[in-house]
């Protein structure tokens, strides 16, 4: 029988990772932005709080770098207390934590420390160190010049060669550079033959300087861009017959991709749909890994309800997130049933419309009697309200009380008023979902959301992700 003080605990906990997992702070759906940051805010504060060492530990989960970027902040900015182990613990978890995390989002994490005045010794020695393993110093401080700085500046730290000149001395006050780079962006501000060698988020703003229109700027500037930005601006590429900007789709991120291919007109999808398909499957089956085709008989019910639709800050990305989980689920089951609330039956063609009645999809689904059922939405079922829920009990406590088929829930929404993601039923498990390369992982925290595990299988779950967690080195 598990304590009701323990229940309590691990219930907040399970909260938190499912807020740190779906929450960025953007506006979504039905709460706006402010809403969510108020709420997600109050929720750190909350387990820091209670539950500190466990606060600390979900770095080691697969929680998105908005959260871990306001973790790390509460992490250093409330440390007083601190025993010498529990210091160099938290600042192990927090040098790999960095090391994950895109460099703009550590860049921009600095910043807001210095702004708020968190200089204490731990705090500039993460600075320093993290700042010491970057491959490319040369070229950190061109692309992120402002956290550069703020960064120099805030933990004293000492600057190599012409990187303190490129940095803090006026454009006009230096000659030449003798680094290619800092070189190239002195001269890229003169001569517009000079910015092809910047990278490109430099080089954009230059261009609208010198006044060069969009598809030349592309065609030129190809041979700098990353697999990421070649498929943000593949679409910008197509409009102005720029072929040199086709990103490897096959190579993105399953998740990335699934939003992108969202993003083309239903035409464009019909057009390409073998091209599509196919790098949604290989994608899929590289997230699969060894896994692939070891989960039996899988039934999921995919949310394209109009809600589905996010927000103008995150455009599709519910359904993307359903369209991602989709192909993962086809590649890890030996057989594999998808129920779209809408009816439609081609993925590829899917799009945000009507309501959600995901009732009927779960009795659909139910009637299949797989291994698993997995339901990926945000659990807002309006048609009729309430049935999802009634399904789910019936189907829990008289059809199947012995948990033949698992059923687990996937959430893509942060419920700002809820302080988590909306739940179907009290019977069936729920956990956030950002990325559909998280599933497995998100699967086995589920356990912990069900009210049958104890505070101290949590703490046991969480201290084996943290061991398993590549350990981040800082020398202070």
């Amino acid at each position: 029988m598990v304590d009701r003080r323990e229940l309590a605990a691990c219930e907040d906990v399970v909260m938190f990772v499912n807020a740190a997992v779906t929450s960025t702070g953007q506006r979504e759906f039905r709460d706006d932005a402010e809403t969510q940051r108020l709420s997600v805010e109050f929720l750190h504060e909350y387990v820091l709080g209670n539950y500190r060492e466990l606060y600390a530990a979900t770095l080691a989960l697969d929680i998105n770098d908005f959260n871990a970027a306001l973790l790390i902040r509460n992490l250093l900015e409330n440390s007083r207390d601190l025993t010498p182990q529990e210091r160099r613990r938290e600042g192990e978890l927090i040098a790999r934590r960095l090391e994950l995390m895109a460099p703009q989002r550590v860049y921009k994490l600095f910043r807001e420390l210095a702004r708020r005045g968190v200089n204490n010794r731990r705090t500039r020695a993460i600075m320093r160190d993290w700042t010491a393993q970057r491959r490319d110093p040369v070229f950190d401080a061109v692309k992120y010049r402002t956290g550069v700085k703020a960064t120099m500046r805030h933990a004293h730290l000492a600057i190599p060669g012409e990187t303190g000149a490129f940095l803090f001395t006026a454009l006009r006050k230096v000659p030449v550079f003798t680094t290619p780079l800092y070189e190239n962006w002195r001269q890229a501000h003169y001569a517009a033959t000079a910015l092809y060698k910047l990278p490109y988020t430099v080089a954009e703003g230059l261009a609208s300087k010198h006044g060069i229109d969009r598809a030349t700027f592309l065609a030129k500037i190809a041979p700098q861009l990353t697999r990421l930005e070649r498929l943000r601006l593949q679409g910008a590429g197509e409009r102005a017959k720029v072929g040199s900007v086709k990103a490897e789709l096959a190579e993105m991120p399953l998740t990335r991709l699934a939003s992108y291919v969202l993003s083309l007109s239903r035409a464009e999808r019909t057009s390409r749909y073998d091209e599509l398909r196919h790098a949604l499957t290989v994608a899929a089956g590289r997230a699969a890994g060894n896994a692939a085709g070891s989960w039996g008989r899988v039934v999921a019910v995919l949310d394209d309800s109009f809600s589905s639709y996010g927000s103008v800050v995150k455009r599709q990305r519910p359904l993307a997130v359903a369209l991602a989980c989709r192909y993962l689920l086809k590649a890890l089951a030996r057989e594999f049933t998808g129920l779209w609330t809408s009816g439609l039956h081609d993925p590829l063609l899917v799009r945000p419309s009507g309501p959600t009645p995901l009732g009927e999809r779960l009795i659909d689904a139910l009637e299949l009697a797989p291994d698993r059922l997995v339901v990926v939405s945000d659990g807002w079922d309006n048609s009729p309200p309430g049935l999802a829920a009634e399904v789910l009990r019936v189907w829990r406590e008289r059809l199947d009380p012995d948990g033949a088929t698992t059923v687990v829930h996937l959430n893509p929404v942060y419920d700002a008023d809820g302080f988590d993601v909306k739940r179907l039923s009290a019977s069936v498990p729920t956990v956030g979902v950002r990325d559909a390369e998280d599933v497995p992982a998100l699967i086995e925290l589920a356990r912990f959301a069900e009210g049958r595990t104890g505070f101290a299988e949590l703490r046991g779950y969480l201290a084996a992700r943290r061991d398993r967690f590549p350990i981040g080195k800082v020398t202070a």
